[in-house]
């Protein structure tokens, strides 16, 4: 087991060739580096590509039907945070703090990944968080709002519309939580 490291091995079964120990003891490479450069960077391209492409061919708020009464695209952009929190602030503080949150979200994700203690589940789930924060930041700072174009409604009752980077962050959370039920129940 290398040192400074508990919860990953680079050791191996004889029988098999895989990792020894439990499932979640894997190398390095496929606690950290996989999730970062395969989960963070196509989810944040993907995210960034789509706003981009929604913002110069929808109108805004004009909803284009996917699955008519159900789910809409439609373009709109949210200058606050989730649900529109802090929309009604003074631009300027409402943009430094909002920058300064998810920025702070990065770096902290990036050194929860570098030290190499999280399972594969919780990794992953650090990557998708990652590149949401990323690709809101970079819209908040580029534009100074966030581009928003998934609208899931009942017919009138509509959800608030998010986007990709939101929808990789509410995924990423939900791995983090079925990762720690798994170890929950594994110590149990």
């Amino acid at each position: 087991m290398p040192h400074g490291n508990p919860g990953v091995s680079f050791e191996t079964s004889p029988a098999s060739g895989k990792p020894a120990g439990s499932p979640h003891k894997v190398s390095r490479l496929a606690v950290v580096w996989l999730p970062l450069l395969a989960g963070t960077l196509p989810v944040l391209l993907l995210d960034q590509l789509s706003k981009v492409y929604v913002s110069h061919h929808f109108f805004p708020y004009r909803g284009w039907p996917l699955i008519p009464n159900w789910f809409d695209l439609t373009f709109t952009t949210n200058p606050g945070a989730a649900f529109s929190l802090f929309a009604g602030g003074p631009p300027w503080v409402r943009t430094a703090f909002l920058c300064a949150t998810a920025a702070v979200a990065a770096i902290i994700v990036v050194v929860l990944l570098l030290r190499g203690q999280e399972t594969r589940l919780t990794a992953w789930g650090l990557a998708l968080i990652l590149s949401g924060a990323v690709g809101n930041l970079i819209d908040r700072l580029r534009l100074g709002v966030v581009v928003d174009f998934i609208d899931v409604h009942y017919y009138s009752h509509h959800y608030p519309v998010f986007n990709l980077a939101d929808c990789a962050i509410t995924i990423g959370v939900g791995l983090i939580l079925l990762s720690a039920l798994r170890r929950s129940r594994q110590s149990s």
